[in-house]
């Protein structure tokens, strides 16, 4: 008897853990399909997360970096009934089919893939639609929602200007002696079309093949970006990131007064709690079975319900 009991708890625990969402792969086009999750409770608010830099997956990940950021934020939202989209950077389904040319990619592609899927998920009933930007993508979000209205942007531990600049600084604290060198590849990219004289230690950025790529994002300012936007904002960081430190997301807050900017205590740029040293912050990195910052989730929630 007690066997039988043990049994049915069991079962009774896998279904109601079933219920907090209804998971569905949904294919926007040949190049993006994702995961979109909705909660038990009918609802008409997407939220559609748009992931970093790089060939990131729906849940944040990249072949030697699993930490599943954007999937446990996923299902963190949608446990307060919001419904969430992540999908697969268009990079992986091209590397899978061998089918990437580096040269041929372009900043404004990423964008028409966000488009395209506020577009979809338009026409299939949903009337507030929410972006989410993570990194590379808070660019990405603000460029589509001018190009496709929705009705409220996150910035997510997004750059307040432009990459060469970004990058420029992140040299300086990690790097200074490619400063200059830098600089002038980058000035050498935007005048000329393309940086040949530059350091070794700069090979993997401005190989010749990612070059246009470089050119075509650093085209674009995220504050002006941010400040074209006529919606409501949050801009949140984490006092924990390395990558895109918090000062960045002050400069759009500089840009878009409005927007309402939180400071998350501790949180990293993968969106997990880290207490040590850049030892222990580059290990989260790697570490799926950390939960995200538990206030990520209740600021965003908090964000998408007020009217």
């Amino acid at each position: 008897m007690k066997t039988l009991f043990y049994v049915a708890f069991m079962l009774l625990g896998i279904s109601s853990k079933g219920q907090d969402w209804i998971e569905s792969e949904i294919r926007i086009n040949e190049l993006i399909s994702g995961t979109l999750l909705t909660p038990p409770q009918k609802t008409d608010t997407l939220a559609i997360i748009i992931a970093g830099s790089g060939p990131t997956d729906r849940n944040g990940n990249q072949q030697m970096q699993q930490n599943n950021s954007l999937k446990k934020l996923a299902e963190g939202l949608t446990r307060k009934n919001i419904a969430t989209y992540r999908y697969d950077k268009r990079i992986l389904k091209l590397l899978r089919n061998n089918a990437l040319k580096e040269e041929e990619l372009r900043f404004e592609d990423f964008v028409d893939d966000a488009v395209a899927t506020i577009n979809y998920f338009k026409n299939h009933d949903y009337s507030t639609i929410i972006l989410i930007g993570h990194s590379q993508g808070a660019l990405i979000a603000s460029l589509a929602a001018a190009e496709e209205p929705v009705n409220k942007l996150i910035s997510l531990a997004g750059s307040g200007q432009p990459l060469d600049l970004l990058i420029l600084d992140q040299l300086k604290k990690q790097a200074p002696g490619l400063v200059d060198n830098a600089k002038q590849a980058f000035d050498d990219l935007k005048t000329k079309g393309k940086a040949e004289n530059f350091s070794i230690g700069l090979a993997s950025l401005l190989r010749p093949s990612v070059q246009p790529f470089l050119k075509s994002w650093m085209a674009y300012d995220p504050a002006d970006a941010l400040q074209a936007l006529e919606i409501p904002i949050l801009l949140i960081s984490g006092t924990k990131d390395i990558q895109v430190p918090p000062g960045e997301s002050q400069l759009l807050k500089e840009a878009k007064p409005e927007a309402k900017l939180v400071l998350i205590d501790s949180m990293n740029h993968v969106l997990k709690k880290v207490t040590g040293d850049d030892l222990d912050n580059a290990k989260t990195y790697s570490n799926p079975g950390l939960p995200v910052a538990p206030e990520l989730i209740e600021e965003i929630s908090l964000f998408i319900r007020k009217n």
